[in-house]
């Protein structure tokens, strides 16, 4: 999906996001809701793996991701971290962790109930005992906006970045064609990435997890003001 623009998306993201104060939010939520006296987490969609890099600081971290561009960019920032290309709805490390997380909403991108319901599965199945799943979540049918505009722009001495898209839906489909316009002293170049997230009602998330076997809470504000699930695996 960034085979063009992997390289740019630290750029465009550091300057909207604060990853350390997130990671030490996060950080908060595991221990108020972490039963496992361990400090093994998975980060899974870990991306570039900027979360990590913060979160090892505090957890012994491992990352999961299906783009190999994102993953690569990864692995240089974090080379001491064991990170594995996998599919979120399909993996299996053949371990558990005290923590697992999915953030910056990307569980939107397994777009259908049936995804979800695997996709959080996978999750759940490593976790050990007392361990806790944190799940930021997409946008609810309900919140989305088809038909507003969004731009973002970088402004560097040497790159110089408009990114422009228009918000779509089709059923429980959320879509966005993102409009790269990237120019460097080599030239400029234009690309489009085509991103569809599926739309879940906080019902339709809650349930995938407590049919899992987890006690569910979700914090309406989060990390981010996006939400967050918190489902808790019994000590048993």
């Amino acid at each position: 999906m960034f085979s063009h623009t992997a390289q740019y998306y630290d750029t465009i993201y550091l300057a909207m996001k604060d990853y350390g104060a997130e990671a030490e939010k996060l950080t908060a939520f595991t221990h108020q809701y972490r039963r496992s006296t361990g400090s093994r987490l998975l980060d899974v969609a870990c991306g570039t793996g900027l979360h990590l890099s913060y979160l090892k600081q505090h957890f012994q971290v491992e990352g999961l991701d299906l783009d190999e561009q994102l993953l690569a960019i990864a692995r240089q920032r974090n080379p001491d971290v064991p990170l594995h290309q996998a599919d979120m709805t399909d993996f299996n490390l053949g371990r558990t962790f005290d923590v697992v997380t999915c953030l910056f909403s990307s569980i939107g991108y397994v777009k259908t109930l049936a995804n979800l319901s695997r996709a959080i599965q996978c999750m759940a199945q490593h976790l050990r005992a007392g361990g806790v799943l944190m799940i930021e979540p997409w946008f609810t049918p309900e919140t989305w906006r088809p038909g507003t505009v969004h731009a973002r722009f970088i402004d560097e001495p040497h790159l110089k970045i408009a990114r422009i898209n228009t918000s779509f839906v089709d059923g429980r489909l959320s879509s966005m064609d993102m409009h790269y316009l990237i120019g460097t002293p080599e030239g400029t170049e234009h690309y489009v990435e085509r991103h569809a997230l599926g739309l879940f009602t906080t019902e339709e998330m809650s349930h995938a997890l407590t049919t899992c076997g987890l006690e569910v809470t979700y914090d309406e504000t989060g990390l981010t003001g996006r939400g967050l699930y918190i489902g808790q695996r019994g000590r048993s």
